[in-house]
């Protein structure tokens, strides 16, 4: 394979690790601030890992966060892979 992709990946693949330590963080912090009120009603009645509103898609993490998540994430936004992919990129550069 070539020595470009490989080094891509092997970069990618630490982006992943450093994305998940910074999700647990962010988690950790939201848990703390909210007192553990992370899920509304809907998401409570729905079973939804409040982990999984950290990652992925904003409508659904807005769907079943509690209105104290909510106001976190006003002041400690949400951060996809997608943008700290990017933040990390540009510090590279």
């Amino acid at each position: 394979m070539s020595a470009y992709f490989d080094q891509a990946i092997d970069q990618w693949r630490a982006a992943r690790v450093e994305y998940e330590l910074f999700l647990e963080a962010a988690y950790e912090r939201a848990e703390t601030a909210t007192n553990g009120v992370l899920l509304n009603a809907r998401g409570k009645r729905a079973g939804i890992d409040a982990y999984t509103l950290f990652k992925g898609n904003e409508t659904r993490a807005l769907a079943y966060a509690s209105e104290e998540l909510i106001e976190h994430w006003r002041i400690h936004p949400r951060v996809p892979f997608c943008r700290f992919e990017r933040d990390r990129m540009e510090a590279w550069s």
